[in-house]
């Protein structure tokens, strides 16, 4: 469908009427929030730690290179800044209302299987020695060997949440959404091989990928946990792209579908009553027809109305000429 512009669909005189047609959308959102704060909240499953185990778990606990704080910065405010910037550009709340939509979904379904994940899994850091053991003296049952840790609950508790990575899941679902977004509103796909719009897309999946590298270089995670958060978060991000935009490759790539929808909508309005006021003047012009009487002998057209009205007067006549 080609791009038609109909006027300008702001958040003041479209924004209530396309967040109301959302409205459940925006309550499983909700939903997914306490979800996951539920998840962070409960216990993980600990996994069995063995004294052999602990070889391969003494790496140094130290800070993180990219603080949590830091992951709905990149996650989300990247993303929702380029929004904006477009929104303003093209004023389409269409536009503005499902990307934000899209992300925040990519984000919190991305979080809620991620932590769910760990919570079930309950993978030890590869820091895990230190978090159970500060003082750097390993206490083990008598049978089993396994750990009897002495720190901080706290912090055992996250060491106990190794797999798959968090900071790197939010920020491939975050940035892999941008990415998709940005193919299309750049055109990416057009197949006419300009490479500096393809070093557009990957910049997001680069700062993505840097993310989930710290979290080896900080020894929060094995490497399988990073490749895993990165095709969660991928994999999800993708779907929510699709779910509220076409494929960047489409002729309409450029905009939600939603838009092209009232598109449609419109123009079969248009015609509706175009085809209406079409028919009322035909059906105007038939009655008008009707009351038209062709005399076949004279040949001369007569309304109704006349030949009722002077009938009288030629009865007189034809009276007259017989007496």
């Amino acid at each position: 469908m080609p791009e038609i512009q109909l006027g300008c669909h702001t958040v003041r005189s479209h924004g209530m009427k396309v967040a109301m047609t959302h409205k459940h959308d925006w309550l499983i959102l909700l939903l997914l929030v306490i979800i996951e704060v539920v998840l962070n909240v409960i216990e993980p499953f600990h996994r069995f730690v063995g004294e052999e185990m602990m070889e391969d778990l003494k790496y140094p606990l130290q800070d993180n290179t990219v603080p949590v704080w830091a992951v709905p910065i990149i996650a989300m405010l990247i993303p929702f800044t380029v929004f904006i910037i477009y929104y303003f550009i093209r004023k389409d709340v269409y536009d503005l209302h499902h990307a934000i939509l899209g992300l925040l979904f990519a984000v919190l379904i991305t979080g809620v299987i991620t932590d769910a994940i760990k919570d079930a899994v309950g993978r030890p850091r590869p820091d895990f020695f230190w978090r159970c053991f500060p003082d750097g003296k390993g206490v083990y049952q008598n049978v089993t060997r396994d750990v009897i840790c002495t720190g901080d609950k706290g912090v055992i508790k996250e060491g106990y949440k190794s797999f798959p990575s968090g900071h790197t899941s939010w920020s491939f679902a975050g940035l892999v959404f941008l990415a998709w977004y940005l193919s299309g509103k750049i055109r990416a796909f057009d197949r006419r091989g300009h490479i500096a719009k393809l070093c557009i897309v990957f910049l997001p999946l680069l700062v993505a990928a840097l993310v989930g590298i710290s979290r080896v270089d900080d020894y929060w995670h094995h490497w399988q946990d990073v490749f895993a958060g990165a095709l969660l978060g991928s994999t999800v991000a993708s779907f929510c792209y699709l779910q509220f935009f076409p494929p960047p490759y489409d002729v309409d790539g450029w905009g939600p579908h939603a838009y092209f929808q009232m598109l449609a909508e419109s123009r079969n309005e248009m015609q509706s009553s175009s085809s209406n006021a079409n028919n009322h003047h035909l059906t105007v012009r038939q009655h008008e027809l009707e009351t038209v009487y062709i005399d076949p002998q004279r040949g001369v057209e007569e309304s109704q109305f006349n030949i009722r009205d002077t009938s009288p007067i030629l009865e007189g006549r034809e009276g007259n000429g017989r007496h």
